[in-house]
């Protein structure tokens, strides 16, 4: 059903795949407030993810952890820039793959891999709840990392299972550059010209709270909140929603946490409103 969300303006927090959303948004009729959260970048010094890849191809690791699609893709684009791509996709074909929820088994699957277990929760501590099921003494294992998250305690659950961990950051954020983006954003909330704020991943809940804390503008965000419909993609968001204080309006049905079930519960909420560019035009 096409044009579900015409008129209604949605605001969204984009981080890494956040383009998709936009564009299954626009589809149903949306107009779309696109928000860059980060600039990511690829890690400053390529000598250790180079290694890492080439100590990968020489020795395949028994088992690999991928913490993001982002990682995959940066750490694909560092292998063809040394000409090993192919020796690398056999490498990581080789491995037992675990991923932290769905999108890093998308970025397996762009390269015709599967992941052999997906997290049921996409966190660092279901990562080391999946892994405590498995097997892994004397096991070696790589473990891809993220930017901005102190990795000690999933490490060392690793190592605790007798398992030796050889970990790659390929990318790295640049949070400062888009802080003018998240001020606007929230001013356009507190100016009644958002009908709802959609939230894929807690860390954009903890990045608009630390964005407006540091522009003294907390209050501006939390009275514009009030007034604005939140939409959670699953309970891993609306917990660190619940955690600063804030409510979850509109979430997935069937516990279906992906972006089309999402959206779909937003056109369900949403029709029940007028949008407010209707109702500031009459």
């Amino acid at each position: 059903m096409a044009d579900r969300l015409n008129g209604y303006r949605i605001l969204i927090l984009e981080t890494r795949e956040e383009a998709q959303f936009s564009r299954l948004l626009a589809e149903q009729g949306a107009d779309v407030l696109q928000c860059p959260m980060f600039t990511i970048h690829d890690a400053p010094d390529p000598a250790p993810i180079e290694a890492w890849i080439r100590r990968f191809i020489a020795t395949p690791f028994d088992d690999l952890v991928l913490t993001t699609g982002e990682g995959l893709r940066r750490l694909m684009k560092v292998a063809r820039r040394i000409d090993v791509e192919r020796e690398f996709v056999a490498a990581v074909g080789k491995a037992r793959k675990f991923a932290r929820g769905p999108k890093p088994g998308r970025a397996l699957r762009e390269i015709g891999l599967e992941p052999q277990v997906t997290t049921e929760k996409p966190t660092s501590e279901g990562i080391a709840e999946m892994l405590a099921r498995v097997d892994l003494k004397g096991h070696r294992v790589g473990l891809q990392l993220y930017p901005d998250k102190d990795h000690s305690a999933l490490i060392g659950a690793i190592t605790a299972q007798g398992a030796e961990v050889d970990t790659v950051a390929p990318y790295v954020y640049d949070a400062q550059a888009a802080d003018t983006n998240i001020v606007t954003a929230i001013d356009e909330m507190a100016q009644g010209r958002i009908d709802a704020i959609a939230l894929t991943s807690s860390g954009q809940v903890r990045r608009l709270i630390e964005v407006a804390q540091a522009h003294h503008c907390e209050d501006r965000l939390r009275e514009a909140l009030k007034h604005t419909l939140i939409a959670s993609v699953g309970p891993v968001v609306s917990d660190e929603l619940k955690s600063h204080g804030l409510r979850t309006d509109i979430y997935p049905a069937n516990e279906a946490y992906f972006m089309k079930p999402l959206i779909s519960a937003m056109a369900a909420a949403l029709g029940k409103t007028t949008p407010r560019s209707a109702a500031t035009s009459s």
